[in-house]
């Protein structure tokens, strides 16, 4: 056996999955080899990408605790989980690594593919018995975050919108149902699995970077709706998707999508993931459905014709022909489809109804009149696609604004936007909407996010081409809230404004624009400079004293993943002072002897780029003599 060999040394994921693989077998024979492996994760300390490695082998340590009986590993399991709790951002999300210490993420932020697993490792090391508030803030922060996609999407890269283009999005669905099975929400629980039932075949064998997430966690999650899902979901893609997998040796290798390069995985062993996938009946750990006291268990069993429903659901769908199905289908099966509990299949027939330009908008008018919430988000959706042509549905999307669902009243909100100049009508309502301080049921401001894109998008906001008309003090508010909002994108998007209002405007907006350049979101990092980048432009263009040492102060303290671009334009953006910036030289000086000798966490190559642009823009800013008047914020 590969594991008793002195040089077995894989990637610690599949280490710690082949582990899994074998106290989930139930046999006595291995239990040494496990016991060994449970030794070494419990002592892991990487060097780095440690969130995605720390949810993986805090599950093995507490899967074996629990399933042995054996607590001498309990100091070690709250070690990871403390460190696990402890390096989690301010709003309960991961990135690459552990947070930074102001509480916000490292590189572009957010990643939900580590952080699941990480939650599931939380919530396994307080049922094997380690018991910390700490924990327990940690877990109930990710899974606020997480529980949002519920009824929306499957779980998405990051901080981002829900992912509906496939049922599964590199296995987050079928994390997300173990996470929530085990903490008993029955009904989160339900929503995921019955997206991971519907995710097979090109669904399935797909995925950002690869596929090996996506399969690993497809039973785990498809076993909680019973057996006849089990069984219906084998027959369609993972009985003979298995079997190709599997060696003459008895191992599994990772197969990798059907694509010409390689992925990231290449060369992983599947062995563990895949044994999960046939010990799900023996029930011996956790991942394979047993559940010890403390663990909930709420997912009911669905019949044959249920489980067929879901399997037709993800039909028809493949990277290389991505429409051609639902092209074929005809009116009445698209219509039929936005009506589906399924957020993809009312997906694809709102663009589908799109593409041939369908004569439905009395159709789609009455659905959003119906009392059914799916028939009403999949109206939504298709109008969103029809664009201009769906100017007769404004008023019952206007109407739907009012619902007590939020992402009802979201998903109206982004129709409106994208049908454009016939929805003006709404900016009263939308404005006024954004500006609602967000109550007890939205405490991340989601509806607030997305009203910033449907209204101040670049591409697709509603006001987007003209501002003529609009209520300025309503629009002064409403730009206020969104700058609040603690989502990087979110704010990006009001910056969009920014320069199609005049300096007699602007002037009671300036300092918050300020700050919003100052103090970055706490979320949404990947896309947060754009708001940042933005306000400084504006504070360069109406010459705000303010603005230089804002400018000196974000070349030091932006988001490094992309730095070594975007400091030249900072920096560009200072030498618009002229001889002002003069009073920043020594701090540049600092930050750029910080980017050649300190920082880390970076190319160093990247990092003398950017010491050598400081200090060219030093030189250009000591020899300026112009002194363009300036202005204060206050």
């Amino acid at each position: 056996m590969r594991k008793r060999q002195p040089d077995y040394r894989p990637n610690p994921i599949p280490r710690a999955l082949n582990a899994l693989a074998l106290l989930a077998s139930g046999e006595r024979k291995y239990l040494s080899l496990v016991r060994r492996e449970a030794r070494w994760a419990g002592g892991f300390q990487p060097e780095s990408f440690r969130t995605w490695y720390y949810g993986y082998v805090m599950i093995l340590v507490a899967e074996y605790t629990m399933a042995t009986g054996d607590r001498s590993l309990l100091d070690d399991l709250r070690r990871l989980a403390l460190e696990a709790a402890e390096g989690q951002s301010i709003v309960g999300s991961w990135g690459h690594d552990f947070r930074r210490p102001d509480g916000l993420l490292y590189g572009y932020g957010m990643m939900n593919a580590p952080g699941l697993p990480l939650t599931i490792g939380l919530v396994l090391a307080r049922a094997a018995g380690v018991d910390d508030p700490k924990i327990d803030n940690a877990i109930d922060k990710s899974v606020a975050l997480l529980r949002f996609y519920v009824g929306k999407g499957a779980v998405p890269y990051g901080d981002h919108h829900p992912w509906i283009e496939t049922h599964e999005d590199n296995g987050k669905c079928g994390m997300a149902a173990v996470l929530f099975d085990l903490l008993g929400d029955t009904e989160a629980a339900t929503y995921f699995a019955r997206m991971s039932v519907a995710s097979h075949g090109p669904e399935r064998d797909t995925g950002h970077t690869g596929n090996f997430f996506n399969m690993l966690w497809a039973m785990p999650a498809v076993a909680l709706c019973g057996e006849q899902a089990t069984g219906a979901w084998m027959r369609e893609f993972g009985a003979w998707y298995l079997d190709l997998a599997r060696q003459s040796g008895g191992t599994f290798q990772h197969q990798g999508p059907p694509e010409e390069r390689p992925d990231k995985y290449g060369g992983w062993s599947a062995s563990g993931a895949f044994l999960l996938a046939y010990a799900q009946p023996r029930r011996e750990i956790v991942l394979t459905g047993k559940r010890p006291e403390g663990l909930g268990s709420g997912v009911a069993a669905i019949d044959a014709d249920e489980a067929a429903s879901l399997i037709a659901d993800g039909r028809g769908w493949s990277n290389l022909h991505r429409t051609s199905f639902s092209d074929g289908l005809s009116e009445d099966d698209l219509l039929e489809r936005l009506s589906s509990w399924s957020p993809v299949v009312r997906e694809r027939a709102g663009l589908a109804l799109a593409r041939r330009r369908a004569e439905v908008i009395p159709q789609l008018v009455s659905l959003l009149g119906s009392q059914d919430l799916h028939s009403q988000l999949g109206a939504c959706q298709a109008l969103a696609q029809m664009k201009g042509r769906a100017g007769d549905a404004v008023p019952a999307l206007i109407e739907q604004l009012g619902s007590e669902d939020l992402w009802l009243r979201v998903k109206a909100a982004d129709a409106l936007a994208k049908i454009g100049d016939p929805a003006i009508v709404a900016l009263p309502e939308l404005l006024g909407a954004l500006a609602r301080i967000p109550g007890e049921g939205d405490p991340r401001g989601m509806e607030q996010r997305y009203l910033c894109f449907a209204l101040f998008d670049r591409r697709e906001g509603l006001l987007r081409r003209s501002l003529e008309g609009v209520d300025r003090e309503a629009l002064s508010t409403a730009i206020l809230a969104g700058l609040r909002n603690e989502d990087g994108r979110a704010r990006s998007a009001v910056g969009n404004i920014y320069d199609r209002l005049s300096l007699e405007e602007l002037r009671p907006l300036l300092p918050a624009i300020h700050e919003a350049i100052l103090q970055t979101a706490p979320s949404g990092i990947m896309f947060a400079d754009g708001v940042r980048m933005a306000g400084l432009r504006l504070l360069a263009k109406h010459r705000v004293e303010e603005g230089i040492a804002a400018c000196a102060f974000y070349v030091r303290h932006m988001k490094q993943h992309g730095s070594q671009k975007r400091v030249p334009k900072v920096l560009e953006i200072l030498q618009g002072y002229g001889a002002h910036a003069q009073a920043v030289i020594a701090e540049l000086e600092q930050v750029a002897d910080y980017f050649e000798n300190d920082e880390v966490r970076f190319p160093k190559k990247l990092s003398r780029q950017k010491a050598e642009a400081v200090r060219d823009a030093v030189r250009t800013i000591r020899a300026s003599t112009e002194r363009p008047e300036l202005i204060r914020l206050n």
